[in-house]
């Protein structure tokens, strides 16, 4: 009777309560993890070729792809699955390495049960992505003070002082306030 229950019963009720996403998820990462190194030295080789595709996608992409990509996070895979699917896609068209066996993953079972290869591909995408130019720029705007220039704000700064004091003397005296009853 026990083994009847072992080999008969048991297995069926595994059946009913195993998620077939969850099985194929785990296959998926498997057949991903035995790729990881290929993938890696396929993105240094096809570095200067995939830089200029990539960063075009990541400034067409959403915000939320942005913060992404800058702090890849497990929950953040699973909040934006329908963005991380869409951008995974472009990324497959460019042929990027590893984005189409994460991308038809994605699409079968969905971003967020392969959140660990979707981390790896955006990690790798990262390297791809330039540092924030704006903050060089905006220090670069503006040139520290010279001492001519320093000089010449001085003497305006003078000016101005002169000019209001003139304005000042020359002006009528100011009516008295009437005396409050």
């Amino acid at each position: 009777m026990v083994n009847y229950w072992k080999s008969k019963v048991l297995p069926k009720i595994k059946k009913v309560f195993e998620n077939p996403k969850k099985a194929a998820a785990l296959e998926a990462c498997k057949a991903f993890d035995e790729s990881k190194e290929q993938y890696s030295k396929e993105c240094e080789e096809k570095k200067t070729d995939l830089e200029p595709k990539v960063t075009q996608i990541y400034q067409a992409s959403s915000t939320e792809i942005k913060a992404l990509i800058k702090e890849p996070t497990d929950a953040a895979v699973k909040k934006h699955s329908a963005a991380v699917q869409k951008f995974l896609d472009e990324l497959a068209k460019i042929d990027f390495p590893g984005s189409k066996s994460v991308s038809e993953a994605a699409t079968k079972v969905g971003a967020a049960y392969v959140s660990g290869p979707v981390l790896f591909v955006f990690e790798k995408v990262s390297t791809f992505i330039p540092a924030p130019v704006e903050e060089e720029k905006k220090e670069e705007a503006v040139p520290p003070p010279t001492e001519s220039c320093t000089e010449e704000v001085k003497e305006k700064e003078i000016a101005v002082e002169a000019a209001v004091e003139e304005k000042v003397e020359d002006a009528p005296p100011a009516a008295a306030d009437p005396p409050k009853p």
